[in-house]
């Protein structure tokens, strides 16, 4: 399929074109959300952690005697249903990831893509440069554009002016090709491509 390919002054530079196998594919929810579940696992750093029974400061000592009291039986003062006592059952340190076959990964990738396509939010650009990393600037050919939450994706490496001039403005991301992913090219409404970046993630899709 064709697409328009424009610049950052919202002007024409062409046409460029789409491989179906990576842009026009069908649109599968359910690849999108084991994938999305898939990263979000991933970044769980997992460090939660409660004392247990044995692993809570206090004495072995039986707190008192066994019998005569009226109170249930007791060992000792570290046992859960006294204060300051263990958990029972609490969270452990762990990882939360869990595997996801690599053809899924790449299934749910270009479903993303082509989902955007579909959708006609995405958006194939010329290049991403600047002149000047200049936070306004850039912050005014984006509103002249019409983009509000975008993720670019440019070549193997980005250019430096852009990514200064893009960390600061809210509900804009900017990547390498190598690190388009499905989480957050769902989570921001327009996707831009840049020439390089298609013709890479194609190479790296098909």
């Amino acid at each position: 399929m064709k697409t328009n390919v424009i610049n950052l002054d919202n002007k024409s530079a062409g046409e460029i074109e789409l491989a179906d196998d990576v842009f026009g594919l069908p649109a599968r929810q359910d690849l999108l959300h084991r994938m999305v579940r898939y990263q979000l696992a991933k970044r769980r750093a997992g460090t939660h952690k409660t004392k247990t029974m044995g692993e809570v400061r206090g004495s072995t000592r039986k707190p008192f005697k066994q019998k005569g009291t009226g109170s249930a039986r007791a060992g000792t003062r570290r046992a859960p249903q006294f204060r300051g006592g263990g958990t029972v059952f609490g969270p452990v340190v762990r990882d939360h990831g869990h595997s996801l076959p690599k053809k899924v990964r790449r299934l749910a990738l270009k479903t993303a893509l082509s989902v955007k396509q579909a959708d006609g939010k995405l958006v194939v650009l010329d290049d991403a440069k600047l002149t000047e990393a200049k936070t306004a600037a850039l912050a005014g050919k984006l509103r002249d554009l019409g983009w509000d939450s975008v993720l670019v994706i440019d070549g193997a490496e980005v250019d430096h002016n852009f990514a200064v001039a893009a960390r600061n403005l809210p509900l804009v991301d900017v990547l390498p090709q190598q690190g388009a992913n499905v989480y957050d090219i769902l989570r921001r409404d327009i996707l831009v491509l840049t020439k390089t970046a298609v013709e890479q993630l194609e190479g790296r899709l098909k």
